[in-house]
């Protein structure tokens, strides 16, 4: 019988809230009823703010590391992303 780590647990964790999210963002998306779209997005909404929180177990364990954004690459991306939409 094997046992699952906490990080494999987080993680599996994690990947179900993106996938849900992902769900209700297109539900949300293609939904032709304005009353049903609205509940679909207090849904995604509360679906989010899970995910964050299990981001926030596993960044704050060491599980889900996350560097340090160099000032260069991030003035870099800028640029590049203000030529995107002019």
């Amino acid at each position: 019988m094997s046992v699952y780590t906490e990080k494999e647990i987080l993680g599996d964790a994690l990947s179900a809230q993106k996938a849900t999210t992902a769900l209700f963002n297109t539900s949300a998306n293609e939904c032709v009823h304005e009353n049903v779209r609205q509940t679909l997005m207090h849904i995604l909404n509360e679906e989010h703010e899970i995910q964050q929180d299990v981001f926030e177990m596993m960044h704050t364990q060491g599980y889900y590391p996350t560097p340090v954004a160099e000032v260069k690459k991030v003035e870099e991306l800028k640029q590049q992303y203000k030529q995107c939409v002019k």
